[in-house]
Order: C-alpha cells, then structure tokens, then sequence
C-alpha cells in the first residue's frame, strides 16, 4: 500500500485537532499530522507499542509533547490516529483488464508490502499494535474496511466484463451484481495474512497465486454470490 511523502516537522502549538476519522485540513496541521504519523511508525518500528513513547514521538517529530498530549491523549490515540492517516491516501486497486490479473497484483501487494525490507517492518508494527490496543484494533479494521470497500470495483468491473455470473435478483439488495465483493477480495490476502501473522511462515509468488487460483475457483463455483448462499442453506435445511 502506498505512503505518504512527510513534509518538514517544524514545531507547532495551539489548536485542537478533530477527533480520529474525520478529514483534516491541509496547511500546517496537515503537515504535523503527517511527521507525527512518521514518528509513530518508526517507534513502533524500533521499539514496538509497548517501547512506543510520547517522548518518542515528540523527540523524532520535532512537535511538543504537550502539543501530543493535547491533540491525541496518549499513545493509543497517536496510533490510532496514525492508522487513520494512512486510510486517507489516493490508493486506487489495480486495473489489469480481467478479474484475475487485479486479484493477482492486490496479491502482490500484499505480499510486496510484507516482505520488502523498506516497507515491511512498518505495517507489521502497525498490526502488532492492534493485538495490544483496543483503539489501534479498531483503527486498523476501520482501514481494512475502507480499503476492500473501495475494492468493490474489481467485481464490478468483472461482472460487466462477464467475468462473473450476475444475479439480478441479489443485485437490488447487495450490490455487485449480488456478489459479495469484499469477502471475494478478502479470500485472496486472508491466506497471506494467516501465514504472515498466525503462523508465521514466509509469503511469495507461489503462496500468492495459489490464494488467486482459489479465490477465482471460489468466485466461479458461486461461493460469493449472496443468492447462491441462500439457496445452498435453503437446500440444506430442506
């Protein structure tokens, strides 16, 4: 997932900030945002969440911590709100031409995310953290939510293309031509995330095509369709 450019971190008192998950102005508030938002990442980098100081943070952002302690209370709120940030960028999901081509590149995304030293270590903190912080986990699962939701595209674009089967009558309640599209999107990273943080074994090309090649199994036997849900328990229960 890509990041944002951090611009200078000059000092900066006054002023309350809005609360996590509203959209900020731009200018110099937007400017601290962003270096404290650095700052946490990299304490949580260094240090993990329970190493991770406001002192920390007000040392490698150049904004006081009075300033921190006033507009984000405590460590929570600095993690919480830099997981918020990270959900306000221009990400877009890929757009190959064909159903199988975007779930392959999210898939390298994933696994690129994941495993390349220069990016890696930051978002694996982040999700550390939310095993720790009630409000990280909430702010992460706020950005995961945002994130699949905006890759609903995929399945639309698929149906129309006549990739995937549309059902009309599921389309007027869920959408996507009655496809679930966020479970579909989900299925792919769900393996990849399972091995990165359950069971800690190494991702790659070959652990991502396979979670491809059983999503698109999935998606073509009818397993994300809502209609095809419902009459498969129909069935079961009759």
């Amino acid at each position: 997932m890509p990041d944002e450019t951090v611009p200078d971190s000059g000092r900066e008192s006054g002023g309350t900030a809005p609360s996590p998950g509203t959209r900020r102005p731009g200018g110099r508030t937007a400017r601290t945002r962003a270096a404290v938002r650095d700052a946490v990442l990299a304490g949580l980098t260094e240090h993990g969440y329970p190493g991770l100081t406001v002192e920390y943070v007000a040392a490698h952002s150049g904004v006081h911590k009075t300033t921190l302690y006033r507009r984000w209370k405590d460590i929570e709120g600095l993690v919480a709100d830099a997981l918020d940030l990270a959900g306000e960028d221009s990400w877009v999901p890929p757009d190959t031409g064909s159903l199988e081509g975007d779930l392959r590149a999210l898939a390298q995304e994933v696994v690129v995310s994941f495993t390349d030293p220069a990016v890696a270590a930051s978002g694996s903190a982040m999700i550390a953290a939310a095993f720790q912080s009630e409000r990280a986990a909430d702010a992460l699962r706020d950005y995961y939510t945002e994130r699949f939701a905006r890759c609903e595209a995929l399945v639309e674009r698929a149906v129309r293309r006549g990739e995937l089967a549309a059902d009309p009558d599921a389309a007027a309640e869920a959408g996507a031509a009655g496809i679930d599209a966020g479970a579909l999107v989900r299925s792919v990273s769900a393996p990849l995330f399972f091995r990165l943080f359950i069971t800690r074994e190494p991702v790659d090309d070959t652990v991502a095509e396979q979670a491809v090649a059983a999503t698109l199994a999935a998606a073509h036997a009818g397993a994300f369709t809502v209609a095809g849900r419902a009459d498969a328990s129909s069935g079961t229960s009759s």
